[in-house]
């Protein structure tokens, strides 16, 4: 099984706490402007291969978590299509 998948298995009972405002909410989360700038700081440095060992584990840090919102917000969204939102 895939980590994706073992993670949408995962999040499956979070669906249950749902509610149309809740799923919403969810689906409109953005970054504040400080978080994402910091996170493309971290991204160019990757990119370059100049980032830190403390900067990398930060930036993973990121990346997971943000896969973990895209999924929440992908879930969100099926909810509010399956009730009609």
């Amino acid at each position: 099984m895939s980590t994706a998948t073992s993670l949408d298995r995962l999040l499956d009972p979070v669906m249950s706490c749902f509610t149309p405002q809740v799923a919403q909410r969810i689906v409109d989360l953005r970054l504040d402007p400080e978080l994402k700038a910091r996170i493309e700081y971290l991204a160019n440095r990757a990119n370059e291969g100049t980032i830190t060992p403390e900067e990398d584990v930060e930036y993973k840090d990121y990346v997971e978590g943000g896969d973990v919102i895209a999924l929440l917000q992908a879930k969100a969204r099926r909810f509010l299509a399956q009730h009609g939102k």
